[in-house]
């Protein structure tokens, strides 16, 4: 593993003296929602106390000024304007930004992967059901080369426009989320480009995972939480969108104060009760979207320092969690007998999750799991990791075999993974006896 002797704090157990988890919890599931350092958490409450003192100072005159603080301290981290970056409160709510502010004609198509994260392809179905748009739904079969998979994507958006249909829009993944797979998304960028496709890039596991240079890639929109790898508390998520594109998003979800209609000749004024802004039209759009607790936008700059003066800075920090990440999983394949997902290129694993194989088989033989069986299975498992051993690493049926997803932090180490890999080889010896069967499945 790499060295970070430099780190005033070392990492791995040590560190956890600086974050609030219960000491006789493992968390290998940092991915999915994140937590925070303890500095955080007390600016946190200190913005939330700031907020009860006065109100209306606060939401009507002081806010625009402290998200302002928050979206330059975030432009920076990404090495864009901030003009061009605004705060909402987790990754789908951009992705739903996006798709809700494009106009859909006969025609258009929204391309995706089938490794899209759930609630972005329900969208997708929504709007299919509500506008003019129709899907393109790219199947996956993890492991893939990165070279196959921008292949496909290519191929698709030929075959799309041979038909004759326009793909206006596609959603695609920084890291995707079931797998936890490194995705070859400034490749993906690239080809937009070039047939002229918008794309709209959900980096839910984006910043302080992997590093992003959106400056060179340049993708038509992009949405990162900053509660998952960030440090940053629930929800908050940093949306930018060049100034080129600006004029595509004609509203947040939901519509604010800053929205502005097309002028009309009987238009009366809507009347908007918050203080006059010098920013953009695009900002105001996301300056207050309804009364909620925004303090967790307002820890960007402590989470970001905590990065830098405890931690090391970025390149310590991913160097790490994607080192313990890698070697736990391989670790955790070992014990259990299986592998770890990845394609002959190894980028797969370029990332902070790793996926490793169960050692269940899925099949109509004596012993094996029926595929019908799978989510029952996933469903037992993970209760069980939390009733039995407080632990989580989820799992998951992906391409007719069953894995388990794997977060790497700062606040672990490989014994961490050890622990883990047995208590899974218990839990699928269980799931060979049967014990799953009374799960039930949402």
């Amino acid at each position: 593993m790499a060295d970070h002797q430099h780190s005033q704090v070392a990492f791995g157990h040590a560190m956890r003296q600086h974050f609030l988890l219960d000491p006789s919890y493992l968390p290998l599931n940092h991915g999915a929602f994140g937590t925070y350092p303890k500095s955080v958490r007390d600016r946190l409450r200190q913005i939330q106390d700031e907020s009860e003192l006065r109100p209306d100072a606060f939401f009507r005159y002081n806010l625009p000024k402290y998200i302002d603080t928050a979206r330059t301290a975030i432009a920076a981290y990404l090495g864009v304007d901030a003009g061009e970056c605004v705060l909402v409160s987790n990754a789908t709510t951009g992705v739903n930004t996006v798709l809700r502010s494009l106009l859909f004609k006969e025609g258009d198509v929204i391309m995706y992967f089938s490794t899209i994260y759930g609630s972005c392809e329900k969208t997708v179905e929504y709007l299919k059901e509500t506008t003019p748009v129709q899907g393109a739904n790219i199947k996956l079969s993890y492991p893939i080369g990165d070279d196959e998979l921008v292949r496909l994507f290519h191929e698709r958006i030929k075959r799309l426009k041979s038909e004759g249909k326009r793909p206006r829009v596609a959603i695609f993944d920084t890291v995707s989320s079931l797998p936890g797979v490194r995705v070859p998304w400034e490749r993906l960028v690239d080809v937009c480009r070039e047939e002229g496709v918008l794309s709209m890039v959900d980096g839910a596991h984006g910043a302080g995972h992997i590093e992003l240079m959106l400056d060179k890639v340049q993708p038509d929109f992009f949405i990162s939480n900053c509660h998952k790898w960030l440090f940053v508390p629930r929800g908050c998520a940093v949306f930018y969108v060049p100034t080129r594109n600006h004029g595509l998003i004609r509203t947040s979800v939901p519509t604010s104060h800053g929205y502005k209609p097309f002028p009309k000749d009987d238009q009366e004024r809507v009347f908007n009760p918050f203080p006059a802004s010098t920013n953009s039209d695009f900002v105001q759009l996301f300056q207050f979207v309804g009364t909620t607790d925004v303090a967790p936008y307002l820890c960007m700059e402590e989470a970001l320092r905590f990065r830098q003066e405890v931690c090391g800075g970025e390149r310590k920090i991913m160097e790490y969690c994607e080192s313990v990440s890698n070697e736990g999983g391989r670790k955790l394949a070992e014990i259990l007998g299986t592998e770890v997902m990845d394609n002959p290129e190894k980028t797969l694993t370029k990332c902070c999750l790793t996926n490793v194989k169960l050692p269940l088989k899925i099949g109509e033989g004596e012993g094996d799991i029926k595929e019908t069986d799978a989510f029952a299975v996933v469903a037992w498992i993970a209760r069980m990791e939390f009733e039995e051993y407080d632990m989580f690493a989820p799992p998951f049926f992906h391409a007719g075999f069953l894995w388990v997803r794997l977060s790497g932090q700062i606040y672990l180490d490989l014994e961490d993974f050890v622990t883990a890999a047995k208590i899974l080889k218990g839990l699928c010896e269980r799931v060979t006896k049967g014990e799953y069967r009374s799960e039930r499945v949402a």
